[in-house]
């Protein structure tokens, strides 16, 4: 199979290290991974913000550059969710091909590749917010969660409101400073009442604002993109 990394603009520039465990992830259970030099932006920011039409030469940039691949995996939800879900809105010609073909990480390895447990080998103990794109829109449901489960020394923690948004929302947070610092308060409290040592996501843009209201409360919790726990192995570790 020909698959390709949709790496996003908030991983590129802020959080490389994610798409490096995506692709020693993939690699290790044996799938090549292609990385098109001419990805750019999603233009996520530009439809949420209401310049649709901003959007749409972003939408067949994206459907060029990964035409021919039969899966084009995408460690966010919110960018996932920005392909399959809107770019059809968009009314942007010759972008089906590649929607389709348009999976975020945890339904690449659930659904396509049939695994939950990735050899991950992880000994701490981890809290898991489901972020709103991947649950709302991508419908992920547990998929995220068994494959945490599945990794070996990693002891999962509920987190209380699991299902509340953690207050980022792209835009919504410059909007809405006030709310969004108050949602953050709220998410990062439950967070810390679990004693969990990281908290878990499949989006950095999440983690970003979760793990700035945490850093701001002096908390000792730290966050993690899931793909960098399912990357983690014990000859790692050593």
């Amino acid at each position: 199979m020909r698959v390709a990394l949709f790496i996003t603009c908030i991983n590129d520039t802020l959080y490389p290290g994610t798409g490096q465990a995506v692709v020693a992830l993939l690699e290790r259970l044996g799938v090549e991974v292609d990385f098109p030099q001419d990805q750019s932006c999603c233009g996520q920011p530009q439809f949420n913000t209401g310049y649709r039409r901003e959007a749409e030469p972003l939408a067949r940039r994206y459907a060029r550059v990964f035409e021919g691949y039969d899966y084009i995996v995408v460690p966010s939800g919110s960018c996932a969710a920005m392909v399959r879900e809107n770019y059809p809105r968009l009314g942007a010609e010759d972008v089906e091909g590649p929607v389709a073909a348009t999976y975020e990480l945890t339904e690449f390895l659930v659904d396509v590749l049939g695994v939950t447990d990735v050899g991950a080998y992880y000994p701490h103990t981890v809290t898991y917010h489901p972020t709103c794109h991947g649950l709302r829109m991508l419908g992920l449901g547990d998929r995220p969660r068994r494959l945490l489960e599945a990794v070996e020394g990693l002891r999962l923690r509920e987190l209380a409101g699991a299902e509340e948004c953690c207050g980022f929302g792209g835009t919504f947070a410059v909007k809405n400073p006030d709310v969004s610092a108050a949602m953050g308060a709220d998410k990062a409290r439950h967070i810390e009442e679990t004693d969990a040592e990281a908290v878990c996501t499949v989006d950095n843009s999440c983690l970003m604002h979760i793990g700035g209201v945490l850093s701001r409360r002096g908390s000792a919790v730290r966050p993690v993109h899931l793909a960098e726990i399912l990357a983690s192995t014990e000859e790692a570790a050593r």
